[in-house]
């Protein structure tokens, strides 16, 4: 099993921007399959892999004539190793504006880097590609995000008889969306993930920040693994690691950057004075993350809480992958306020908003939806719907027709 072996749903937004755009840029955390994909979609590209470190010096040193002498049209691997090259592509662009002459991957998000976001602004298509999503892995067309924002999804009731499994949801989480590790056992996939960490740090930190103790990254990792869908507290961290405050922000952006977190900001109202404005942080995959807590699929029935919050992330992420080939407008929050009334996602498109609750329970209650509720008195006319994750069997509404209680499941059957 590799990325290979799976059908990609970026796949048509990748040859649509090639279609029409000179420069695309396929980013996404390292082992995600950004250069399987390029090479599957494009096979007679010429290809060069700046992971080279013969052909990193050249790029690094002679950007010119490293440009003059590449196949057009080409994939440049690993973009962010070499910006010098950005200005000499630009130029080259300039002169010859043919669509697809250049497809980059990178495994570092460009955008999050002040050199390389400036010389990119409004000259290419960027996308990005996550690990594989629960659709991707189930070989299902992962249109869940597109039904519900449709108002596809109705009320149905499952086969008596059928229960949910808290252990498959758990193997879920605990494996992630890396391809290499659904290979292994679940010892080995956690010995993958160490080692995948191990040669982010040792490799890749430093094409996107300076960061002095490597070790201090991987401690502060650790930490972050642990509390994966809660409020971030930059203060508590650094005392916990007996580092200053402003270092911790460094080396989080430093993790931000290489897709291994994410800040879930807080989504507001501007005439709201009682939310709180504090940002969430989200391992991007579960499977790192279980990892670092050292959480196995076993520990389920006596750790429900922890699992709780790496639900929360699982399915954060679900959503913002189906958002690339859905509608790539949206973007994400969190809510919450000062009695303590949350709504793990929030979804926004221009003023339309959408809330959603991630429950482990199978069998979710009316008072679950309190947050989407409260979300949607704070929206008024722009609230377009919620939704409550459960990990039960059965799609209903919630006390209003605007709620709507919903299997997990259906993010990887749909």
């Amino acid at each position: 099993m590799d990325a290979a072996a799976f059908p990609r749903a970026l796949t048509p937004a990748l040859h649509a921007a090639l279609a029409d755009t000179p420069v695309v840029c396929l980013l996404g955390p390292r082992q995600c399959g950004k250069t399987t994909l390029a090479r599957t979609l494009r096979p007679a590209y010429g290809y060069i892999s700046l992971d080279d470190t013969d052909t990193l010096a050249l790029a690094r040193s002679d950007p010119n004539g490293f440009m003059a002498a590449l196949p057009d049209p080409v994939i440049l691997d690993e973009i962010q190793r070499a910006p010098e090259l950005l200005r000499t592509i630009k130029l080259s662009v300039d002169r010859d504006r043919r669509p697809g002459r250049f497809l980059l991957t990178g495994s570092a998000n460009l955008l999050l880097l002040p050199k390389l976001g400036d010389s990119l602004a409004g000259r290419m298509t960027v996308l990005e590609l996550h690990p594989l999503t629960a659709a991707e892995l189930n070989r299902a067309p992962g249109g869940f995000l597109a039904a519900w924002l449709a108002g596809r999804l109705r009320p149905a009731l499952a086969d008596e008889g059928i229960l949910p499994d808290p252990a498959a949801l758990a193997a879920r989480i605990v494996g992630g969306g890396f391809p290499e590790p659904h290979l292994r056992t679940p010892a080995r996939a956690r010995v993958w993930h160490r080692d995948y960490l191990r040669a982010l740090i040792e490799r890749d930190v430093q094409d996107v920040a300076r960061v002095k103790e490597p070790r201090d990254l991987s401690r502060l990792l650790t930490l972050l693994a642990l509390r994966t869908g809660e409020l971030l507290n930059l203060t508590t961290l650094g005392n916990e690691l007996d580092l200053r405050r402003d270092t911790v922000e460094h080396h989080l952006t430093a993790c931000e950057r290489l897709y291994l977190v994410r800040r879930l900001q807080p989504w507001h109202r501007h005439e709201s004075k009682r939310l709180i404005k504090t940002p969430k942080v989200h391992f991007i995959d579960t499977g790192l993350a279980s990892t670092l807590a050292s959480l196995t699929s076993e520990d389920w029935p006596s750790q429900r809480k922890r699992f709780g919050h790496l639900l929360e992330s699982y399915v954060l992420q679900e959503l913002i992958a189906q958002a690339g080939w859905t509608e790539p407008d949206l973007r994400f929050w969190h809510y919450r306020d000062k009695d303590q009334v949350e709504v793990d996602v929030v979804l926004t498109c221009g003023a339309k908003t959408w809330g959603v609750e991630v429950k482990a329970t199978a069998t979710p209650a009316l008072a679950d939806a309190a947050g989407l509720r409260r979300l949607a008195a704070q929206c008024g006319e722009d609230f377009a719907g919620g939704i409550l994750f459960h990990a039960g069997t059965n799609t209903f509404t919630l006390g209003d027709p605007r709620f709507l209680a919903v299997p997990l499941a259906k993010l990887w059957e749909m």
